[in-house]
């Protein structure tokens, strides 16, 4: 008997250790009954599932709305910087009629990845169509225009060959499609300054052969940059043996400041240097602002769904309040209760945003295809390259922003249950059974 007594001693001592830890199996057991559905519970069910959803959409949204902005500056800065260069160099003291020698000594300096001779001007084209565009001609040499990656590897048709003695230009394609031209066809070239005359300034025009299209994939620079040999455009714009501008193309953009002076020492004359910060500083400013206001509005999607969790429990402990009773005369302990509640809570939160990551990830990796199917669906453009400057929809995700995103819902979802929680934990046994 007594060695049977002692036994069943030691089986409640085991058992009552296991139920009086932190978390213990007993407290989240408790927290499991409470999140199945019952029928008389119906309603906190549903409010349950209504948290659920919020924070999950809210999450999902956060991390797609992040990673297309990330898309956004990551395609821009890319293209932009592909085919401006890092910075510009700009005679001072007389024209830059020793472009080749200068380019070459810049090309010397560390860090440099090359620099580029240019002459740049305004023109009007026109093509077969009869209508015309404004647009940017480039002239640039051959083997500096096979250096420009984003136009080099991305010629639809034609080819840069031969391109110095071709007297032909290179267009995009967006330019071709406007003004109905292909390859062999003539583009012609209206330029407002141009020869002076007894009657006053006659505007140039010419016509050249379209001898190459490519598309770099913005369609600002797709629909207005011609490209042009460098010795046709000196002529065409009365530069002869002159270049306007060096662009100078870097190995880490963001280490344009300490190679400044070295450029000016390497270019051995009076020069203005400007980067591709200053040139696009109102820009991408903007960019950022616009991000981290989406972020703020955003996050009211989270916290809305995390109150929702606060009124999900307080109604639960309000239905459950005869059962923590119960709980609390058998000896469950005000930290039990508060624990049980706190994990009820936090199991939405911690669910809803494993599933909103998962969720956010799927639409970021199939964001192009997503457009693609709803532009198809409502026989629309909805992301029309000539508003949003480029062709497709990037998305480029941060990991380390995810994990902010999941960190900010994970500590919402924690901190609304704290006090449903602490509701149930100052319960008063005696007053929920008075009436029973």
């Amino acid at each position: 008997m007594s060695n049977a007594g002692g036994q069943t001693t030691k089986g409640q001592g085991k058992n009552s250790r296991a139920g009086a830890g932190p978390f213990s199996l007993f407290e989240r057991m408790v927290a499991w009954r409470y999140l199945r559905s019952r029928r008389k519970e119906a309603f906190i069910s549903v409010i349950a599932s209504i948290s659920f959803v919020g924070i999950m959409l809210g999450v999902a949204t956060l991390i797609i709305v992040m990673a297309v902005m990330n898309g956004f500056r990551a395609e821009l800065l890319t293209r932009i910087l592909g085919t401006n260069g890092h910075m510009i160099l700009q005679p001072i003291d007389r024209p830059l009629d020793d472009y080749a020698a200068v380019a070459e000594r810049i090309e010397g300096v560390r860090g440099v990845k090359y620099a580029i001779p240019l002459v740049e001007g305004q023109v009007l084209a026109s093509g077969n169509l009869g209508n015309g565009t404004g647009a940017l001609v480039r002239g640039i040499r051959e083997q500096d225009i096979k250096r420009v990656e984003l136009v080099a590897r991305d010629i639809r048709q034609g080819t840069l060959d031969g391109f110095d003695g071709s007297q032909g230009v290179a267009i995009g394609v967006r330019m071709a499609e406007n003004l109905g031209l292909g390859i062999g066809d003539s583009i012609t070239l209206t330029s407002p300054e141009g020869d002076v005359t007894p009657f006053g300034t006659v505007p140039r025009q010419k016509s050249y052969p379209v001898t190459a299209i490519f598309e770099i994939g913005m369609s600002e620079y797709d629909a207005s940059i011609v490209f042009m040999p460098l010795s046709e455009a000196q002529l065409y714009f009365n530069s002869e043996g002159k270049a306007q501008t060096i662009e100078i193309s870097v190995e880490d953009p963001d280490a344009v400041d300490a190679l400044k002076q070295p450029v000016e020492i390497a270019a051995q004359r009076q020069l203005y240097l400007s980067d591709w910060r200053q040139r696009n500083q109102t820009f991408f400013s903007a960019l950022q602002v616009e991000r981290n206001v989406m972020f703020m509005i955003l996050t009211l999607i989270v916290l809305v769904a995390a109150l929702n969790i606060i009124s999900g429990l307080v109604m639960l402990v309000k239905d459950k309040s005869h059962d923590i009773a119960i709980l609390r005369t058998m000896g469950a302990t005000r930290g039990s209760i508060m624990r049980i509640f706190v994990m009820t809570g936090a199991a939405i939160g911690v669910t809803g945003t494993a599933a909103g990551v998962v969720l956010g990830i799927i639409v970021c990796l199939n964001v192009e295809s997503i457009r693609a199917f709803f532009s198809w669906l409502s026989g629309t453009r909805l992301f029309d390259p000539e508003l949003y400057f480029l062709s497709q929809l990037p998305a480029k995700m941060n990991a380390g922003e995810t994990v902010s995103v999941i960190v900010m819902a994970l500590v919402l979802s924690l901190l609304a249950t704290i006090f449903p929680a602490w509701r149930a934990a100052r319960l008063d046994p005696v007053e929920a059974l008075r009436y029973e």
